[in-house]
């Protein structure tokens, strides 16, 4: 039965009147408890370190964004069976198992404004206990998957090493394009946004057409996510990021707002910035200096434009699917994409 909360959100929606995004995490919030639930099962392993780790990385604090995308295109597709909830957990135990590589190859010092489990456990620790998620993720979703499932997350998976090594390969690099950029961002973060509601599609049976239109919405949404990541690494405040500003300009990478500023920059300018992105220590000064030069030439703005664009499209993917409280969920999640500070 729907509660009084979810009578007056039909109500706003009939009335044309977008949701809130607290309205959105209060949707799924059953489902997300019972998701997190599940945690803790996966997580009973007799190995103390990989309980220990997989439970302090899970805990510190994330969205569950990538889940939530999942379980709000299966209820989008009318899902009424049980496997969306052992489901989002494979796509949470997936993102956060990178979480624990990508930590080790930047040598991270914070996650979410707590301690990197490379720096408490140290390096080994996180990439084993990251391949036990992996390895654990598969597991369940065989159990509670089928063949297309299986297909699908394996097919990403790789797509998502591709993007690691990718981004590996364009470290310190000043000569990075946009495009070079581009399929670090679709391989690292697009694809399993994309997998995450397709597979809602899969289970739903919902058909090729809607499958496609999910996968693409999926696809944007996580594209345009990077972008803003990218901007706020350099605008936000420390509290904010609960990591440094500027912080992917220490780590060597090169995000969209620097190669923007970059080529349109003067040579002098250029200069500069290619020595900064080739040093060893990212100084105050040298920050600063990059900062301006990023303001000068409107990197932000730019990639606030590029994120604005994949989240346009996005929206524009489920016109396949009729207008509905979940629909409209995912259209405050697609806005929220682009307004959200942290």
């Amino acid at each position: 039965m729907m509660t009084t909360k979810g009578v007056l959100k039909e109500k706003r929606q009939s009335a044309g009147q977008p949701m809130q995004i607290q309205e959105v995490f209060d949707l799924i919030h059953d489902d997300v408890k019972r998701m997190e639930e599940g945690f803790i099962q996966s997580l009973n392993s007799n190995v103390y370190l990989v309980s220990k780790v997989g439970t302090y990385i899970l805990n510190s604090g994330g969205k569950r964004f990538r889940p939530m995308i999942f379980l709000l295109a299966a209820r989008l597709c009318n899902y009424t069976g049980e496997r969306h909830i052992p489901l989002a957990g494979v796509i949470e135990f997936i993102h956060t198992a990178t979480l624990l590589h990508d930590d080790v190859v930047d040598n991270a010092a914070l996650r979410r404004g707590n301690a990197a489990a490379n720096t408490v456990w140290g390096d080994g620790a996180s990439i084993l206990v990251g391949d036990y998620l992996l390895s654990k993720a598969f597991s369940v979703a065989v159990m509670n998957g089928d063949t297309r499932v299986l297909n699908v997350l394996s097919q990403t998976t790789t797509r998502m090493a591709e993007g690691e090594v990718l981004q590996l390969m364009k470290h310190s690099d000043a000569a990075t394009t946009e495009q070079e950029y581009l399929d670090v961002v679709i391989n690292k973060t697009g694809v399993l946004l994309s997998a995450a509601a397709r597979i809602a599609g899969v289970i739903s049976g919902v058909g090729a057409d809607k499958e496609a239109a999910l996968a693409s919405y999926g696809l944007g949404l996580g594209t345009a996510y990077q972008l803003m990541d990218d901007c706020l690494d350099y605008i936000s405040t420390d509290e904010d990021l609960g990591k440094g500003v500027g912080n992917d300009l220490r780590e060597g990478k090169v995000t969209m707002p620097l190669i923007h500023a970059s080529r349109t920059a003067t040579g002098a300018e250029r200069a500069l910035l290619k020595e900064t992105i080739e040093a060893d220590e990212l100084t105050d000064e040298r920050l600063a200096a990059v900062l301006e030069i990023i303001h000068k030439y409107k990197g932000i703005e730019y990639t606030i434009a590029r994120a604005q664009n994949y989240i346009e499209d996005a929206k524009e993917d489920l016109a396949l699917f009729e207008p509905d409280i979940n629909k409209a969920a995912l259209m405050a999640v697609a806005d929220f994409v682009i307004e959200r500070k942290y």
